[in-house]
């Protein structure tokens, strides 16, 4: 089974937890975007659900394939939200990094009732082991004074840049992201806290004490982590 088919099965077994008349948060990735393509399927005979997302090209497609799409602004409470992530453990602690919307997605994440990523197994892990590094959304006038707050917590912190020549990445709120890899972390929970308590950042992409389940799909079977 290569990696689309897993995340065709992942995105099958998530419909398991979607009922008619709900509010669904959608986030991006593959698995998401086949989501949203069953979704679509089954509004063709009167299934009727209405999405948030915090991603442009997800609320594009969700556009394009007729659904029901809510300014989260608008919106209080979620009944179920699905995202993907770059690694997700056995604790449900998770790590985002690559897209940068970690906090538009976190909000949705704590509006949901359950909150459910879509993995294949090669993203689950007993512990997070951080090859990917922690990003962080920050205002731009703290951007120094992080990096060296950053440093005092064993963080090795990078600007990320973008495509164009000497340019960096801006949020759709506006400010900078900076990726910080971490060696060695023996609390998650007391590093994510300790990121947030740096004046300046925003938000982190670890997601701690959000996660209520993870699907993990892999050649043989399809896992529910709760």
């Amino acid at each position: 089974m290569d990696a689309n088919e897993l995340k065709k099965e992942s995105a099958k077994k998530a419909l398991d937890y979607i009922n008619d008349g709900m509010i669904v948060g959608l986030g991006a990735g593959g698995s998401v975007a086949y989501l949203a393509d069953y979704l679509s399927e089954k509004s063709k005979s009167g299934f009727n659900v209405k999405i948030v997302t915090p991603s442009r090209s997800t609320k594009l497609l969700c556009y394009e394939k007729g659904l029901n799409v809510l300014d989260t602004s608008l919106v209080s409470s979620i009944d179920v939200a699905f995202d993907g992530c770059d690694e997700v453990d056995t604790k449900l602690n998770a790590l985002k990094s690559g897209g940068g919307v970690h906090t538009k997605e976190k909000l949705i994440g704590t509006m949901a009732k359950n909150y459910i990523l879509l993995v294949d197994e090669s993203k689950f892990s007993n512990t997070l082991t951080f090859k990917v590094p922690v990003v962080l959304e920050i205002i731009e006038e703290a951007l120094s004074y992080i990096i060296e707050e950053v440093k005092k917590i064993g963080g090795e912190p990078k600007l990320r840049s973008s495509k164009e020549k000497d340019g960096f990445v801006i949020t759709d709120n506006g400010n900078l992201l900076l990726d910080v890899n971490f060696k060695n972390v023996n609390n998650i929970e007391s590093l994510d806290k300790a990121l947030k308590d740096i004046r300046g950042v925003v938000e982190t992409s670890l997601f701690v004490n959000v996660v209520t389940k993870a699907i993990v799909a892999s050649e043989n079977e399809i896992k529910v982590i709760e």
